[in-house]
């Protein structure tokens, strides 16, 4: 049955999200066709999906067949209708479409001629679909916020970071996320789906030329979450390679590692990543749905298993090429000590001397946590170096805490 969204008014602050940030594909007409993007960027919670029964139906055409779907739904709904399949990981059969808020460009699909995301796209009566886009169409996605960055991320080594008011690297956000943290301290670009999509190479033009006026070295990638689409991210590593060809350059990809295979791992390492943050949110399942806002327990499963994979493989295979950052979440209201000290003991056996930073996590987007003091945060930095591991630092409300 098709859905669409109810607005709250009561829960409503007219924050601007859903006008700023949400690619609604039904605004021109005034007409909601259920895609949900607004519900899932709203900070209020202020908007729900229900059922709603309808009589219409519309033709398309999809892969060269015709076929009839419901009235006001998006293409993706459509596809869905029609029996096709979309996958929780890449590696699986089917359409991978991870952010559902048109951001990322991985469901991206032929429309009529052009190459749209079908989560946010309104199937249309006469519509000519096709679900295999070519081996050699540019992939795009939505890149915005590009700047230096005086602290960088996960993956920025800690040594080089002795000006706290020097600009350490050039860096951009892509947007869409896989993730549904409640506390998401980048939600306006993790839910974005307005914006102008951008090909790599536009991209890594913009980042290269900022690191020419900044005068660093370092370029990185962040997000949302900046794996979502893997073609993008291969080419804009690649032509940031191309374009900064000296050995000072250092390209760096922050991630929540839910989707680096080895493979992926690989292909970024062989297009020119020389360093990686990776951000493990839980050694415990229950953990990781409550940081992460996801309730399905088989695909939380899956993208805990790949992100502490990938940490083992980058260290098995990648430990004298590639620079490895390791996050991890700290706030009492979301992960206990305990379970930290368990997570430091767990990096420790795969490699000792690997920088991992506790994130003081703080209420943002729909949280309401208290933040953490430094008297705490300064408790975790103890629990970390207490396991051994050699490079443990610690964000607190008076800055960094070193090793």
């Amino acid at each position: 049955m098709p859905y669409v969204a109810r607005h709250t008014i009561e829960k409503c602050t007219r924050c601007g999200a859903c006008f700023e940030i949400v690619a609604c594909p039904g605004a021109e007409k005034e007409i909601c066709i259920g895609c949900g993007a607004c519900v899932l960027a709203c900070p209020n919670q202020a908007i729900e999906i229900i059922e709603e029964a309808r009589q219409g139906s519309i033709e398309i055409e999809v892969n060269g067949k015709q076929s009839i779907v419901s009235e006001r739904i998006s293409v993706k709904d459509a596809l869905h209708e029609l029996g096709y399949k979309f996958a929780d990981l890449p590696v699986e059969p089917g359409i991978f479409a991870p952010c559902q808020v048109g951001g990322c460009g991985t469901c991206t699909v032929d429309i009529d001629g052009v190459l749209r995301p079908c989560c946010v796209t309104e199937a249309r009566d006469g519509m000519k679909i096709r679900t295999g886009t070519s081996a050699s169409h540019t992939p795009i996605r939505i890149v915005e916020n590009f700047m230096g960055h005086p602290t960088g991320g996960v993956g920025t080594p800690w040594q080089i970071r002795e000006d706290p008011t020097a600009i350490l690297e050039i860096i951009c956000f892509t947007a869409g996320c896989n993730f549904r943290c409640p506390q998401c301290q980048n939600w306006k670009i993790a839910y974005r789906g307005k914006g102008t999509p951008l090909e790599p190479k536009d991209a890594a033009r913009v980042v290269a030329m900022k690191r020419m006026e900044a005068r660093v070295d370092r370029m990185g990638v962040s997000g949302g979450e900046s794996t979502l689409n893997r073609p993008w991210l291969v080419q804009f590593i690649e032509e940031l390679k191309r374009l900064n060809p000296d050995s000072g350059a250092r390209f760096h990809v922050d991630t929540n590692g839910s989707l680096l295979t080895k493979d992926y791992i690989d292909e970024l390492v062989d297009a020119g990543m020389t360093d990686v943050g990776i951000d493990l949110k839980s050694l415990e399942t229950d953990t990781f749905m409550r940081i992460t806002g996801l309730q399905d327990r088989k695909l939380v499963q899956k993208y805990k298993d790949v992100a502490w994979g990938a940490v083992e493989y980058l260290t098995e295979s990648y430990k004298e090429k590639v620079f490895l950052g390791i996050g991890i979440p700290y706030n009492k209201d979301l992960i206990s000590p305990e379970e930290i000290r368990a997570m430091g003991k767990k990096i420790h056996k795969i490699d000792p001397y690997v920088q991992v930073c506790a994130n003081n996590y703080v209420p943002q987007f729909r949280s309401r946590i208290s933040p953490p003091t430094f008297e705490e945060m300064s408790l975790v930095h103890k629990l970390l170096k207490g396991t051994g591991l050699k490079t443990a630092i610690c964000q607190s409300p008076m800055g960094f805490i070193g090793p």
